[in-house]
């Protein structure tokens, strides 16, 4: 028995508890609005599954606190060969909902493998760079072309088997990140966004991208395209409605008028911004931006205090996924930004998210846990 004690103790010592505090309060916080844009249904399911993912989620963080990155990496063709053949399988199971074949449907439980395979694709692409760095080849044109191989070929995957841009895009500026912090020559970055700029000019020009799409795309930005609000931009107007109505303390939990009325489509997944910003106000949104920034930042400091290069990169690679869908989604939720169906982290439905974002901090937690340098040591917490 003082042999677990002491492991346990042991365990919250070095672990890093305050991102796990961090993740239960923003995951309770987005209980407690799915609750409320849900229980005019006839079942309390989505909460269920949720608290459910929610108690898996904090076991997966303490499990991935546990393992060492560096062995995980080791193992980088293993993870790429597994990650392909896991977004594979939607060709074959693969379920529609909104657009995208993007789930994996066990009865009432779904799983999006593009959500849970941004774990090992952070992995290796940090393994790889590592590795360059080290033999000074980072910026070679061969080492390039393999990191970018890894990319494309997850990116290509997930378009193909669902069609889910929403996601791919996070892979991408995961990767942008990481080259970036692993200190690849700025031109090579520079030409990497001008060839991006010519695909997506080609995608636009051809018939790759649907004029549906296309006006999702330009709507945020060209009121023209959907001037009575009842076609593309009627998800994000009815959410900024709902959001301007809370005003500054909100209409309060359980009464907003158009969350209980479910005014709000997806409100519950992509919009629960829009369930904070009517029935708590400003100030549920501020709680919300602030919890997940402090998320972000919590991260980005473990990274810079890491012993080696591969935690620093799997770090930026999971702030990286933070930062995207955060912006992205907020954006969207407030008309800013194209709606291409991204979850809030930790806020929105979704059990295969919130476990995937739980087992990612864990792997943030677990960087912390290894030795430090003796620089570092006095910044143990």
């Amino acid at each position: 028995m003082k042999r677990r004690f002491d492991a346990v103790s042991k365990y919250i010592r070095e672990s890093d508890m305050y991102l796990l505090i961090l993740c239960v309060i923003s995951s309770i916080y987005g209980i407690i609005l799915i609750y409320s844009a849900t229980r005019s249904q006839d079942t309390n399911t989505n909460v269920y599954i949720q608290i459910v993912s929610l108690v898996l989620g904090i076991g997966l963080y303490v499990l991935f606190s546990l393992l060492d990155v560096d062995t995980i990496a080791d193992r980088a063709k293993i993870l790429y060969v597994l990650s392909i053949l896991f977004i594979a399988t939607l060709f074959i199971w693969g379920t529609e909902i909104n657009g995208n074949r993007a789930w994996l449907r066990f009865g009432s439980f779904g799983v999006q493998p593009a959500e849970i395979v941004k774990i090992p694709y952070t992995i290796i692409l940090a393994k790889m760079i590592a590795n360059f760095k080290d033999k000074k080849t980072l910026s070679a044109p061969l080492s390039l072309v393999q990191i970018v191989a890894v990319f494309g070929g997850l990116f290509i995957f997930i378009i193909l088997s669902s069609s889910d841009l929403g996601s791919a895009l996070v892979y991408l500026f995961i990767l942008i990140m990481m080259l970036f912090v692993g200190g690849i020559d700025l031109k090579w970055l520079l030409l990497g966004l001008l060839v991006l700029a010519g695909v997506i000019l080609l995608a636009w020009h051809t018939s790759i991208l649907t004029d549906t799409q296309k006006d999702r795309i330009l709507a945020p930005y060209n009121p023209n395209i959907d001037p009575k609000h009842i076609n593309v931009t009627w998800q994000a107007t009815q959410s900024q409605y709902a959001i301007a109505s809370g005003n500054f303390l909100g209409k309060g939990l359980l009464k907003g008028p158009m969350t209980q009325a479910g005014s709000v489509p997806q409100q519950y997944t992509d919009f629960i911004f829009s369930v904070a910003g009517e029935e708590l106000g400003f100030v549920g949104c501020f709680l919300i931006v602030v919890l997940l920034l402090l998320l972000i930042i919590r991260t980005v400091v473990v990274g810079i205090k890491s012993n080696n290069t591969t935690g620093l990169l799997v770090c930026t690679g999971m702030a990286a996924m933070l930062i995207a869908q955060t912006f992205e989604n907020i954006g969207m939720c407030l008309g800013l930004t194209p709606v291409i169906g991204l979850t809030l982290p930790f806020f929105s439905y979704g059990g295969s998210s919130l476990i995937t974002m739980f087992a990612a901090m864990g792997i943030v937690s677990g960087i912390k846990m290894r030795p430090k340098p003796a620089r570092f040591r006095s910044y143990s917490r």
